[in-house]
């Protein structure tokens, strides 16, 4: 139960959560998590994530994930989770733990989430979804925003000298 509660803690905070300031301990709790987590890993964390979000009423018709995937899915986070956490980067579990409390947790499995993101959007078939949605976005609306916020226009700012190095 307390694990449960703990892993949907930190799938929130990955997803929504702001960066927190970050003390030592848990800087080094996020650096072994993202060395020790291996592409693999980081895939298997990125499925888990999807296979829990895809639970949500909201999407859950999007996804033909059935109770069995979601049970496998759950069962190699759970054993990801454990290695990470008891074997691979237990003392820097322990420090943060005892000098910065739960959060140090949280905040270091939101980072190797945010690491794990970043390869799933870098891959060329995501990248491709991603810049068709944004050929969808009206560019007069956004240069006008843009003109609002005091921001140059897009046509300035390539003729500046510092956009031409």
């Amino acid at each position: 139960m307390r694990f449960r509660r703990w892993a949907a803690t930190m799938l929130a905070s990955m997803v929504v959560a702001a960066p927190a300031a970050a003390g030592v301990f848990t800087d080094d709790l996020s650096r072994c998590l993202v060395s020790k987590a291996s592409d693999a890993d980081r895939t298997e964390f990125m499925q888990w994530m999807f296979g829990a979000m895809a639970s949500h009423p909201a999407v859950a018709g999007m996804s033909t994930l059935t109770p069995a995937q979601h049970q496998q899915l759950n069962l190699q986070a759970a054993h990801l989770f454990e290695r990470l956490m008891l074997v691979d980067c237990r003392p820097q579990i322990v420090a943060a733990l005892k000098n910065e409390g739960q959060t140090a947790m949280e905040t270091g499995f939101r980072v190797l989430g945010e690491v794990a993101a970043r390869g799933l959007f870098s891959d060329p078939a995501v990248n491709a979804q991603t810049q068709a949605m944004g050929k969808m976005v009206d560019p007069a609306k956004m240069a006008e925003l843009g003109k609002e916020a005091g921001l140059p226009s897009p046509a300035a700012a390539a003729a500046t000298p510092a956009a031409k190095k």
